[in-house]
């Protein structure tokens, strides 16, 4: 299960940061790793970037239990538009109740992990560090302010108990009308690791994403952000403050803005707000507020 921060488990991680530029990065909560390729001869570009956020968030659920993370990837593209990369940050799932002795699995009602085997303090099953492989094709339209592209994103976690892998493959397109830049896009996943299984982040759940972003002087820039997370087993039962069983969904909208500076040398420097919305008592609703700082060679 990717990442769906519950209150308890943190666990909502992030998309590609070569998914169609600024503003569609901000719509996937890149953590503004985003990455701009480095010039260079002949048909293929390579670069590298790196950063650190003080809260890794991602689709408006935190990674690292409102922790800092360092992260960073590599990327080639090629002038006809085909690009890949793989991107890494630590993570921090831990919600200091257990540890592993057995294996993690997804409770088939709730969607959350489940320890099976003798635990005991910290929980030491859960995976430590986050592994994307990414590839795509941005298509090339007769309007230069046009973009639509195709993308993949294999999400892994070298170092779980229990395979909570899964794979996206997904749409994204935008506008640039020169005052601002729109942007969207929708994301399946198509395969999923066993743990995830009858939970969150298996096969059948779609994501969808919205944007716009503003250049501002001195290279500043404001946007805002948005999405909604539609999973395809979105169902599961908590108590309320009276003790009454009720029925809600895992399901939720997210929102945010954030303001960047490019700061030439130096890099990029973010400072971010986000905030969840949905129903029952599954997920942390109160307002997140990080900076991040990203370069790229």
């Amino acid at each position: 299960m990717k990442k769906i921060a519950m209150k308890e488990t943190a666990r909502i991680h992030r998309s590609s940061p070569r998914l169609a530029g600024l503003a569609a990065a901000v719509a996937l909560s890149l953590a503004g790793t985003n990455v701009a390729l480095a010039q260079g001869a002949g048909p293929w570009d390579f670069s590298a970037n790196i950063g650190a956020v003080s809260n890794y968030m991602w689709r408006g659920v935190t990674q690292t239990g409102d922790g800092a993370a360092v992260q960073g990837g590599l990327d080639v593209a090629h002038e006809s538009g085909f690009y890949a990369g793989t991107w890494a940050s630590n993570i921090d799932w831990d919600d200091g109740t257990q540890t592993v002795t057995g294996v993690v699995r997804l409770d088939p009602t709730t969607g959350r992990p489940t320890v099976v085997g003798t635990t005991s303090g910290n929980n030491s099953g859960l995976p430590t560090y986050e592994l994307d492989l990414y590839a795509g094709y941005d298509f090339s339209l007769p309007d230069e302010n046009a973009s639509l592209g195709l993308n993949t994103i294999y999400y892994a976690y070298p170092d779980s108990s229990g395979n909570v892998d899964f794979w996206e493959i997904g749409i994204s397109g935008g506008y640039d009308f020169g005052p601002a830049a729109v942007s969207g896009g929708i994301q399946y996943t198509a395969w999923n690791g066993k743990v995830n299984d009858g939970g969150m982040f298996a096969e059948g759940d779609l994501y969808y994403s919205a944007a716009l972003d503003v250049p501002l002087p001195r290279d500043f820039s404001f946007g805002v952000f948005g999405g909604y997370y539609d999973f395809d087993n979105d169902r599961y039962f908590y108590a309320d403050s009276n003790g009454v069983a009720k029925k809600a969904s895992y399901d939720y909208w997210h929102w945010g803005a954030t303001v960047s500076k490019e700061a030439g040398d130096f890099g990029t420097f973010s400072f971010t707000y986000e905030q969840v919305d949905a129903d029952g008592d599954y997920y942390d609703e109160d307002a997140q507020v990080w900076v991040g700082w990203n370069k790229t060679f």
